[in-house]
C-alpha cells in the first residue's frame, strides 16, 4: 500500500500535486473523484469535498492535507528535503509560494469569472490589488530569476510554475517573455513531462 492517497481528477488542481509527488519520487494511490458523486472517504477527510486532498498514512497516524500549495510543501518536508529552501532561500520561497496561492490565484480566477476591482478602494479591499499589478509583479521577478529561489528549482516552483504554465496554456494569464522562459525551464523536467507534459499539446 502507498503511504499516500491522492484524491484526483485529471481536470483539476490535483494535477499540481501529482507533479509534486513525481518531483518527490513518491507514487501515491490515486482515488478518482467524480464531480457528481464524491466518495465518502474524501468528504470525511475534507468536508468541502475539494481536491487536491491527500491522506498521509504515516506511522504516527493518518494525516490529511488539503490546498495544493500546502501539499507541495508538506511533500518536500516529508519526502524531498533537497526541494526545500536553504536558509538564504526561505524568504523568496515562502514569498512566492504564498503570493501564487493568494493574490495570483485570486486575480486570475476573478478575471476569468468576469470580475475585477473597479476602483482604488476595491483594489485595496480585494487583497490582490489588480490583475495587472499581479502580472507585473511576477514578470519583474522572472525577468531576472530562473526560478522562485533564484537559480535553483525548489518545490515552490511546482506551485508557482503550475499557475504560470496553466495560465499560458489556457490564456488566463498575460503572455510575457519571462513567463515563457520560465515555463520552458519547467517543461524540461522529467517529473513535469511525466505528469503535465500533455496539457499544452
Amino acid at each position: 500500500m502507498s503511504d499516500y492517497t491522492l484524491f484526483f481528477n485529471p481536470m483539476s488542481r490535483a494535477l499540481i500535486v501529482q507533479w509534486a509527488f513525481a518531483e518527490a519520487g513518491v507514487e501515491p494511490k490515486l482515488a478518482m473523484v467524480e464531480w457528481e458523486d464524491k466518495p465518502a472517504e474524501l468528504l470525511e477527510a475534507n468536508p468541502m469535498g475539494k481536491i487536491p486532498t491527500i491522506i498521509h498514512h504515516a506511522e504516527f497516524g493518518n494525516k490529511v492535507v488539503s490546498e495544493a500549495a500546502a501539499i507541495c510543501h508538506y511533500l518536500a518536508e516529508m519526502e524531498a528535503p533537497d526541494l526545500l529552501p536553504r536558509a538564504e532561500e526561505k524568504a523568496d520561497y515562502f514569498r512566492w509560494l504564498f503570493f501564487a496561492a493568494g493574490p495570483a490565484e485570486a486575480a486570475i480566477t476573478n478575471r476569468a469569472m468576469g470580475w475585477e476591482p473597479k476602483d482604488a478602494k476595491q483594489e485595496m479591499t480585494s487583497g490582490f490589488g489588480s490583475f495587472e499589478r499581479v502580472v507585473d509583479t511576477l514578470d519583474i521577478w522572472f525577468q531576472s530569476h530562473d526560478f522562485t529561489c533564484g537559480d535553483r528549482f525548489t518545490m515552490a516552483d511546482v506551485y508557482v510554475g503550475s499557475q504560470i504554465d496553466w495560465g499560458l496554456n489556457f490564456s488566463t494569464l498575460t503572455d510575457r517573455p519571462s513567463f515563457r522562459a520560465y515555463q520552458s525551464r519547467l517543461q524540461e523536467r522529467a517529473a513535469y513531462k511525466a505528469t503535465l507534459g500533455s496539457l499544452g499539446d
